[in-house]
């Protein structure tokens, strides 16, 4: 037999209007006869409730602290990362600790960007991606073909200027234009 659901308020801290709305919410349950067992309750209780929505004695940062989860170093530091991009990074505490306030301040960020990112895309502010490598690409090619295309338009000209062997200088001209477009290749383009 447990105690009463007025005691078990009276030793959570909290009105019977609040027990009884858990009860009915299925957040705790009672035994057979109508009573609590407080221990089991207050098990319930911190599990199944939301931190923000706890008051009295028994709410977080009050005179106990609720039981939670680890939670792993990945999730940690991309909550680091979030807050310290924003800005925001020592909100809370820190150093490898989760507090409710650093989780909701990181998600409220990761809210906002996202809705900036969403704005922009709306305003055409952004770029595709794919289709700027596309077109990098191939305006490269373009690019590629045309000096290509230069050694056998200009080499008579040149070698009329310089009195040498037009058949000559284009073939110079074509190495060292293969040479440089060879060096060229090597650079590559990250569009992140």
């Amino acid at each position: 037999m447990g105690i009463s659901i007025r005691a078990y308020a009276r030793h959570r801290g909290v009105s019977h209007t609040a027990v009884r709305k858990a009860i009915d919410a299925g957040r705790i349950t009672t035994e057979p006869d109508g009573t609590i067992d407080a221990a089991r309750a207050d098990r319930q209780w911190d599990t199944q409730t939301d931190p923000a929505k706890q008051r009295g004695s028994k709410a977080p940062g009050a005179r106990t602290r609720v039981k939670t989860k680890p939670v792993p170093k990945a999730a940690i530091r991309s909550m680091d990362e979030t807050l310290r991009e924003a800005g925001a990074g020592d909100v809370g505490g820190g150093g490898g600790e989760v507090s409710y306030l650093r989780a909701r301040l990181a998600n409220e960020v990761i809210k906002a960007q996202t809705a900036k990112v969403k704005l922009a895309k709306m305003k055409g502010e952004l770029v595709d991606r794919e289709k700027a490598t596309t077109m990098v690409f191939d305006l490269a090619r373009r690019e590629r073909d045309a000096w290509q295309n230069w050694p056998p338009r200009v080499a008579a000209d040149m070698a009329a200027e310089l009195g040498v062997d037009a058949h000559a200088m284009e073939q110079v001209l074509d190495k060292h234009l293969r040479m440089h477009l060879a060096e060229l290749a090597e650079i590559e383009i990250e569009l992140r």
